[in-house]
């Protein structure tokens, strides 16, 4: 049976690390210590939204932060009594009465979203979190257009305005530049608020990278995903641990001649008379799965085509794990299975196969089992 593994002491640890860190910044300004919110999204980042979710709440995390109403209402629905803030800015009436409902934090981002929620909550005040876009182009009141987020906010009566959050756009690459233009956007919203008199409650606006890049901007709270997984998106100096890994079994042993085609389009033949396994696992469950050729500047496709001229001149080679020893994937990857090389090594029917995967491509199908 397929399981992907999920290893508490490397939650455990990366938790530590992040917890180091913030006990390095000291106090805020207001006398509290900087606040985790730790976002859960993708199905807890591929290591099961509500099993995850509880397991950083039994390890002090107070803030969980979800990207869909689904996720919000399913938290809620498992019995999860802390704050949960649904970081998606939306107007759909439906969807906000759902939350509101289930003490969800909602995010307003635009005059259509704050005009629903204050229309829904006329009963019950909505806590929420204003969305500044500082330069990302998506969620959010555009930071420039700060005398109509006034009039907005000045309109509704019925919200509760618990925090004020951005998002950067490169904090994972490149020099501080770009990254501080949008920090200090951030800093002259909030400030024009607060000469407005509006409360802008709970400051946020590092994700992972921008928490370890830099730490002069953890204001009040900052937001942590991939770190707690280890999967950061820069390189590891602080000696995070990756979470997660795929396991299956051995299902089928044979020998094939030499000369003999493995898998579709006939691109690998045999070498010499060699012995393989049958490992039921394959793209489909998440292995060798990535994000990739996203970008579409040239400068982005001169970089993509110089990339794989250089891979044209490397031998391209995938492994799995047998009893500790690395075993070699033979021809092209199938939906559901693989074929593995074990010549000269002592594996058995059964035997456990570990697979290196990105738990977010993880079908969610698969038990997610902590260990």
């Amino acid at each position: 049976m397929k399981e992907l593994l999920v290893e508490k002491n490397k939650i455990k640890h990366n938790l530590k690390i992040i917890k180091k860190i913030i006990e390095a910044d000291g106090k805020n300004d207001s006398g509290e210590k900087v606040k985790i919110i730790a976002v859960v999204k993708g199905n807890g980042y591929g290591l099961g939204l509500i099993q995850y979710s509880k397991f950083l709440i039994d390890n002090g995390i107070k803030i969980l932060a979800v990207a869909t109403v689904e996720e919000a209402l399913e938290l809620r629905k498992s019995g999860i009594k802390e704050d949960i803030l649904m970081m998606s800015s939306t107007a759909v009436k439906e969807d906000i009465q759902k939350m509101i409902d289930n003490n969800i934090i909602l995010t307003i981002g635009s005059k259509e979203a704050g005009d629903a929620v204050n229309e829904a909550s006329a009963n019950k005040k909505a806590r929420v979190h204003l969305k500044i876009d500082t330069g990302f182009g998506r969620y959010g009141f555009i930071y420039s257009d700060k005398e109509k987020m006034i009039e907005y906010l000045k309109s509704w009566n019925n919200i509760k305005i618990e925090g004020t959050f951005s998002h950067f756009s490169i904090a994972f690459f490149g020099k501080r530049e770009s990254t501080q233009i949008q920090f200090d956007r951030f800093l002259d919203c909030v400030e024009t608020l607060k000469l407005n008199n509006i409360e802008t409650g709970m400051l946020h606006i590092c994700n992972s990278s921008a928490f370890l890049r830099f730490k002069d901007m953890h204001l009040n709270a900052v937001r942590i995903g991939s770190a707690l997984l280890g999967r950061i998106s820069i390189p590891n100096t602080w000696g995070f641990k990756r979470v997660g890994i795929l396991k299956s079994n051995v299902a089928e042993i044979k020998e094939l001649p030499k000369g003999y085609n493995v898998g579709y389009s006939n691109s690998y033949k045999t070498k010499k008379e060699t012995k393989v396994a049958i490992v039921p696992c394959g793209y489909a469950d998440g292995f060798n799965v990535v994000v990739d050729k996203d970008m579409y500047r040239k400068i982005d496709k001169i970089r993509y085509i110089v990339r794989d001229l250089k891979n044209l001149f490397k031998k391209q080679e995938i492994f799995v794990k047998i009893n500790d020893e690395k075993c070699k994937v033979l021809g092209r990857l199938g939906m559901y299975h693989v074929t593995v090389d074990i010549s000269d090594k002592n594996v058995k029917i059964n035997d456990e196969v570990f697979f290196e995967v990105s738990p977010m491509f993880v079908d969610s199908k698969i038990t997610r089992t902590y260990i």
